[in-house]
């Protein structure tokens, strides 16, 4: 966890405060819910993963409370001073610059410090980006598994989806604008072309859009349309059904990728590890498609 803010002690008063974990909207400012307007306004004071981002929000609701920044860079200092308020008897509320706190966002090393000393923690549920996809793809929701964000770099991200390759259930992954359609390349080279799939951008918002297909068309279509490579994006993917299917790798595809991001005898072995193939033969054709 980093800094334990939850190591260093405070002096707790007869009636300390409580901490409200309080879900915004992701888009539509509509979807705040009535609870969440009361609990905004009735606090001491809102801890924001951004303050200047926040305020329009606030500002928009008739919320006039002093803020603290609670962020990535700052999370353990800003903790310190968030458990002394609530020490001190005041009654904070956390919110993210969207949906709920703490789903691919700051706040965990707080909320688990609060717990350590025994402070109030309650939550104000409302939006979720995760929550909303779910209901609109079209794939199974009895069981998921959120990863939030793939690792940056292609090699990581391979490594990382070759190990829920075999997971059943649906899969959710936040991921940038900027890396979708390269991360829809690896999904492709590790799953196969035909698993189920779904792009949601931009929910709630203007602009929003949820596209469902087999993995290797939804990667076409991003690639065709500039678009969809665009905004706040969540992306789903059906979990394997069958036992050949889990074992269904386009290893062209897969090979290429690899051989962008590592030399040919690592592309080839790690090809292997992946696909179940013979590393020798693996090797052989990573030399081809290398040679043109």
């Amino acid at each position: 966890m980093g800094d334990r803010v939850s190591e260093v002690d405070f002096e707790v008063s007869n009636t300390p405060g409580t901490l409200y974990v309080v879900a915004t909207p992701i888009g539509n400012r509509n979807d705040i819910s009535l609870r969440a307007v009361e609990t905004l306004r009735r606090v001491d004071r809102i801890v924001a993963e951004d303050t200047r981002h926040s305020r329009p929000l606030l500002d928009h609701l008739g919320v006039q409370r002093p803020m603290l920044a609670l962020h990535e860079h700052n999370e353990g200092e800003a903790a310190r001073r968030v458990i002394s308020h609530l020490c001190d008897g005041e009654s904070l509320a956390l919110i993210s610059d969207a949906g709920t706190p703490l789903i691919s966002d700051p706040g965990f090393p707080l909320v688990y410090a609060c717990r350590e000393h025994g402070i109030h923690v309650v939550p104000v549920p409302g939006p979720s980006a995760l929550i909303a996809a779910l209901s609109v793809a079209g794939l199974p929701t009895d069981r998921f598994r959120f990863e939030g964000f793939l690792p940056r770099r292609s090699s990581a991200r391979i490594v990382h989806l070759e190990k829920l390759r075999r997971e059943t259930v649906t899969l959710v992954f936040y991921e940038s604008s900027h890396r979708i359609l390269d991360c829809l390349s690896d999904l492709v080279a590790v799953f196969g072309e035909a698993r189920p799939a779904a792009l949601a951008r931009e929910l709630t918002k203007v602009h929003e859009t949820v596209i469902t297909d087999p993995l290797a068309m939804l990667r076409d279509r991003v690639a065709a349309d500039e678009n969809q490579r665009r905004g706040e994006i969540v992306l789903l993917v059906g979990g394997a059904r069958e036992r050949g299917e889990q074992h269904v790798v386009d290893t062209d595809a897969l090979l290429r990728v690899l051989l962008d991001e590592l030399p040919l005898k690592q592309a080839a072995t790690l090809a292997a590890r992946i696909t179940g193939g013979k590393k020798n033969r693996l090797y052989q054709r990573a030399l081809q498609l290398e040679r043109g």
